[in-house]
């Protein structure tokens, strides 16, 4: 397990952009899983995002054409760029990444993103 650090959470207007930020504290080797959750208060964890090195990312119908992950393997960080954002995009954001060796997860402790007018 991993310590992952999240930034980048805030309010914005319907419409608006975010993008958000997740620092490993070690090495997360590009074969292996990063990329995110999302959580509505009273709702279950649900997947937004995910990159492995050397596959195409993969999105939740609900984001894709809007959302953009990305990955900089050298920073051990991966980002998210959520555009055109609905109010349904609010959420508690959480960044996760997964040792496809150990199959140990690492969770951050999650970023508050409001879509609010």
């Amino acid at each position: 397990q991993v310590q992952l650090v999240e930034s980048g959470g805030g309010l914005v207007q319907p419409g608006g952009s975010l993008r958000l930020s997740c620092v490993a504290s070690d090495r997360v080797g590009s074969t292996n899983l990063m990329g995110w959750y999302r959580q509505v208060s009273g709702k279950e964890r649900e997947f937004v995002a995910s990159r492995i090195g050397g596959r195409d990312p993969r999105y939740a119908a609900s984001v894709e054409g809007r959302f953009t992950i990305s990955r900089d393997n050298a920073k051990n960080a991966v980002y998210l760029q959520m555009n055109s954002l609905k109010p349904e995009d609010t959420a508690v954001y959480y960044c996760h990444a997964r040792d496809l060796s150990s199959r140990i997860d690492s969770w951050g402790q999650g970023t508050q993103d409001t879509v609010s007018s």
